[in-house]
């Protein structure tokens, strides 16, 4: 499982021209999930995200969490996160779990980080969509569970 997380001023997902998901200051969660991923991978990495102090405190150090911020959390499922693009021009995506296993652990990953008490907004699985955002730093991490 691979989380891309961007710390943002807000941010939000559209389909079909209309906004499904949006978020103030906290995390946008790029997830992908991998063939052998499992639920406890998932507990595991919203753990992760609820707790890395990466927010600045008071003397402008990375010091707090999404939660100690009062932060919210925007998820959009993205495969291509899985993508091999190690030979030819083409990426390959055989390492990405098949969509009947990927959703169920996508709505898994939002329900851990919901039970954790932090506000989440999500894309919708599968769908074409659009990503506007406000990056905050800029600050990226790829986290791995």
């Amino acid at each position: 499982m691979r989380a891309l997380l961007q710390r943002v001023l807000r941010a939000n997902v559209t389909v079909d021209g209309q906004v499904v998901g949006a978020i103030d200051a906290g995390w946008l969660v790029f997830l992908g999930i991998g063939r052998s991923d499992q639920q406890a991978q998932a507990d595991r990495l919203a753990d992760r995200i609820v707790h890395l102090r990466a927010f600045d405190d008071a003397s402008r150090r990375m010091n707090l969490s999404v939660h100690d911020v009062g932060g919210s959390v925007l998820v959009v499922p993205q495969f291509t996160l899985y993508a091999d693009t190690t030979a030819g021009r083409r990426p390959s995506f055989i390492a990405a779990a098949h969509p009947d296993v990927a959703e169920p652990l996508v709505d898994h990953f939002v329900s851990a980080l919901n039970s954790r008490g932090i506000p989440i907004a999500t894309g919708t699985f599968g769908a074409h969509m659009t990503v506007d955002l406000v990056n905050d730093g800029p600050v990226t991490f790829l986290l791995e569970a």
